[in-house]
């Protein structure tokens, strides 16, 4: 399992959320507190979007987050209003390299995944084949999580539709119920656990889905409507004011803010172009 923070707002230093709080996704990295294991060390990536650029900015490496200076060195300097950031713990029999570090692009989507997808290597092959050749090409490592990425860019290239919430949110509720087909077909009683971001810069979706019991399911907070101040290792959401909000998702809380709130299994989060939350559940039958 891995753990992910996914941001939309204002202008915000990348050190907010790798550094600065007192739980940032770097300490996430070496001190969890909602996993079993405590430690997310093959690997980290960061994905964050400037204006006037569809494309996002990509830095994925294979060492630990903790000890990267680059990574600290960026994040100290780097603004942006949408980031995605990841750090990794390989799923059993998963290779260590740079190409399987999230976050995953395509054009100007994001993706990035906390969990897994049960009975992987059994479905791997019926999976693959049943991508169109656009979303088969898309994949560069061996990850389950890149091949359900591939998933969500087929269906979202076979809707033809403009890239809104909405469209996201069915294109991966889509990618999501062919995963649990798949699995259901050729790795049955295998449970899937699926935490998911993705987005475009300007809309984003994400998702707390497993086929699991739902106290099984992996941890995940959202916090929004607010602005995202840090003052040292202090950071907290404040009031909206004339300048914008922001919109926070993340495996595990930042800091102690009261803001932050717990989403439902099974819900899918829709965060539009103004910074509005639009919820539904998702459908897997």
């Amino acid at each position: 399992m891995c753990r992910f923070v996914f941001y939309r707002g204002r202008p915000l230093r990348v050190s907010a959320l790798l550094t600065e709080p007192s739980h940032s996704l770097i300490h996430q990295s070496f001190q969890c507190e909602e996993r079993e294991e405590p430690l997310n060390g093959d690997g980290f990536g960061l994905a964050w979007y400037v204006d006037g650029i569809d494309e996002p900015g990509l830095f994925r490496s294979v060492t630990p987050a903790w000890s990267n200076t680059n990574l600290r060195e960026l994040a100290r300097v780097t603004t942006s209003t949408c980031i995605m950031a990841h750090v990794r713990a390989a799923s059993r029999q998963l290779e260590v390299s740079e190409v399987s570090c999230h976050p995953f692009k395509f054009g100007p989507w994001s993706f990035m995944h906390n969990g897994e997808i049960g009975g992987f290597k059994r479905i791997r092959r019926p999976l693959l084949d049943s991508l169109s050749d656009a979303a088969f090409h898309a994949i560069r490592g061996t990850t389950d999580s890149e091949h359900l990425f591939a998933l969500f860019i087929d269906e979202l290239i076979a809707a033809g539709s403009a890239a809104t919430g909405p469209a996201a949110a069915n294109a991966l509720e889509a990618a999501i119920r062919r995963v649990v087909d798949l699995v259901d077909r050729h790795a049955a009683g295998e449970p899937s656990y699926l935490n998911i971001a993705v987005s475009n810069g300007r809309v984003a979706v994400a998702c707390r889905v497993t086929t699991d019991s739902p106290e099984h399911a992996d941890s995940l907070y959202i916090s929004q409507g607010r602005r995202y101040v840090c003052d040292g290792d202090v950071c907290r959401m404040l009031d909206a004011d004339e300048a914008g909000s922001a919109v926070l998702i993340s495996s595990e809380r930042l800091s102690d803010d009261g803001a932050w709130q717990t989403m439902a299994v099974g819900d899918i989060v829709i965060v539009t172009p103004d910074l509005g939350i639009e919820q539904r559940s998702a459908s897997l039958g």
